[in-house]
């Protein structure tokens, strides 16, 4: 039996030919090539449940046909690679970085804004949102007044993805309410507009922040630094060598004495850990030119 027919034999219902192991090869190294998302072969399935509803929609007929589709049209590779992210999150998701971010980072901050100098932050795979409006919410505090006094300075926050449907989540800035109850009582209560079930993030906060598509892999049109990078259960999908490319490409736009926050599985290796010294958790510090 060939790697196609079985393939097939593990997809009950599936007519032969319409999916295989072929396909999935082909799917998996587009995907690589484009993204640097790595897919395993026991990602089989989940490929064929996250891509079926597109051939479907595109007419192809089968996979074969939807993955030549593809490899001409910008806009349906697109789809393809935002269908097959992973967008799992949730509000003040590993915790000890926010507060760190409180502590340590926010007091600076502070003093530089307050000294008419601007501030850049950005929240890389920022997937729908919930990592950058934690970071917005725990930069403005609890007073509004001061939070106010704050987001009217010159501080700007980029929050970008690859997936669409994630960023339109994000940009809409609005949850149920179960999902903001991570949230430190004070932060929400002061930014979170909590009514019934459904919970929005507040005008002053959404103002702060651009939402941008970006894919991680591509070109970046970012022309200055960043005093803060968040990229948090991102680099999982990658290979080391991609990882590795990657945090080097970080700390390049970190100015110094910039902070990077990763993911809790996540490390930093490679060339960029001679500019980056780790400062707690999964936290690094770019050293001083």
């Amino acid at each position: 039996m060939s790697a196609a027919q079985a393939l097939d034999d593990v997809l009950p219902g599936i007519s032969p030919g319409i999916y295989t192991a072929k396909d999935f090869r082909a799917v998996s190294e587009l995907v690589y090539a484009e993204a640097g998302i790595v897919l395993p072969s026991g990602k089989a399935m989940l490929v064929y449940s996250r891509l079926a509803p597109l051939v479907r929609e595109s007419g192809c007929g089968t996979f074969a046909a939807y993955i030549e589709r593809i490899r001409s049209d910008t806009e349906m590779r697109n789809r393809t690679i935002a269908s097959l992210t992973t967008n799992h999150t949730f509000f003040y998701r590993e915790e000890h970085h926010f507060e760190h971010f409180a502590s340590r980072i926010r007091p600076e901050i502070l003093h530089t804004l307050q000294a008419g100098g601007g501030v850049r932050m950005w929240s890389a795979g920022c997937s729908s949102g919930e990592e950058t409006w934690s970071l917005v919410v725990t930069l403005l505090g609890e007073d509004r007044s001061t939070g106010r006094q704050i987001a009217s300075k010159n501080i700007r926050v980029l929050a970008s993805d690859i997936a669409p449907h994630a960023l339109k989540k994000a940009t809409e800035a609005t949850y149920g309410a179960a999902d903001v109850q991570a949230i430190p009582g004070p932060l929400r209560h002061a930014w979170i507009k909590e009514t019934g079930d459904k919970a929005v993030v507040a005008d002053e906060a959404r103002q702060l922040v651009r939402f941008r598509s970006l894919n991680l892999l591509g070109d970046w049109p970012m022309k200055g630094l960043f005093d803060v990078i968040f990229c948090r259960n991102v680099m999982i999908y990658f290979d080391q060598p991609t990882k590795e490319r990657l945090v080097a490409r970080f700390a390049d736009k970190l100015a110094p004495g910039g902070f990077l926050y990763i993911g809790h599985s996540e490390r930093v290796t490679g060339p960029a850990a001679s500019l980056l010294q780790p400062v707690g958790p999964t936290i690094y510090q770019k050293r001083a030119a």
